[in-house]
């Protein structure tokens, strides 16, 4: 049995698409009836129209602080894809990234020590890799080195300590670093926010860029991880470092419209985030933009990928023809 923990995500819902072709036995967490329809639309997305593949998933209601709840789902188990996690770059939402991304991963951690998992993966970030102080790429040996790092970055990095705990105290487990994920099916959250900004037709663009991955390869990376067993590794795992000029500019192909050509200005953003928090404090609402986003866009950084290239054997695909084909589906399902 393998069980998958945030698979109403864009991660966890592809990675239990390629299980279920596979004719894997799944089981899953969910917390939000919600989030399955959006695995279901994914599904026939993809294909699936009766939902044949979908319904051979023991979806489990749980949550991965509830460790009792979590004890249930690990009856059986011999392999575990740790996708779950809680995204937001606003200070003000560092409790509960505190709470789901490290004391949860602590959960999955002691509960596979408990019930001898054999196979652990854990999704982390390249936001958990820290900042460079160099010209040089960021690989799988950069010494963590940020200062001041924002919210979302420093708990994923704890998380990381936790699986390595694991790791040291007996855990089979591998560790992928992803870059800023592209995937279909979720246009209203995450990164697919970018699609539904794009097919709008803005003339802007956000200055800095990151390293951009397809979702499909990063559910590759982390199959590829367990089946090769390389336990105690981790792999960062990026297609291409692209600047947003880029990126918007691809996605303004794929959507057919005129490539964005004015870069937002500093100073512009200097005033955007200020307001943003202006009015979350009257409004409670959380932080679209903050001081972290815009140093993160003044400073960019670089990510090397020939270790996951080379060890896994793994081809990525190029983010001109990932964002084609998002666009594609974006355009016949249009949220």
């Amino acid at each position: 049995m393998i069980l998958v923990t945030g698979g109403t995500g864009l991660v966890g819902a592809h990675l239990l698409f390629s299980l279920c072709e596979d004719r894997q036995l799944c089981r899953a967490i969910y917390r939000d009836v919600k989030g399955l329809e959006d695995v279901k639309k994914l599904f026939i997305l993809y294909g699936d129209l009766n939902l044949a593949r979908y319904k051979t998933i023991e979806w489990v209601l749980g949550d991965i602080l509830d460790l009792e709840e979590l004890s249930l789902a690990f009856k059986e188990v011999n392999t575990v894809y740790h996708c779950a996690a809680h995204i937001s770059f606003d200070p003000s939402a560092y409790k509960t990234l505190k709470s789901v991304n490290v004391t949860g991963t602590a959960h999955m951690v002691n509960l596979a020590l408990d019930y001898k998992v054999g196979a652990f993966c854990y999704v982390s970030s390249i936001a958990a890799l820290g900042k460079s102080d160099t010209q040089k790429h960021i690989t799988e040996e950069t010494n963590w080195n940020i200062s001041d790092p924002n919210v979302y970055a420093l708990t994923k990095y704890e998380a990381e300590l936790e699986v390595w705990r694991g790791i040291w105290e007996g855990l089979s487990a591998s560790i992928i670093n992803p870059g800023v994920i592209l995937g279909p099916g979720f246009w209203k959250k995450g990164s697919g926010k970018l699609f539904s900004f794009a097919q709008k037709g803005s003339p802007f663009y956000f200055p800095g860029g990151s390293g951009f991955v397809g979702v499909k390869d990063v559910v590759n990376a982390m199959l590829l991880s367990v089946k090769t067993k390389k336990w105690g590794e981790r792999f960062i795992c990026v297609s291409e470092n692209i600047s947003y000029q880029e990126l918007f500019g691809y996605m303004a192909d794929g959507f057919r419209l005129k490539k964005p050509t004015y870069k937002l200005p500093f100073w512009v953003l200097e005033i955007l985030w200020r307001l943003d928090f202006i009015k979350s404090l009257f409004l409670k609402g959380n932080r679209k933009i903050t001081k972290h986003t815009l140093k993160g866009l003044r400073s960019r950084d670089f990510y090397d990928a020939n270790k996951s290239s080379q060890t896994l054997n793994l081809e990525y695909t190029p983010i001109k023809k990932v964002i084609a084909e998002c666009c594609n589906l974006f355009k016949n399902n249009i949220p």
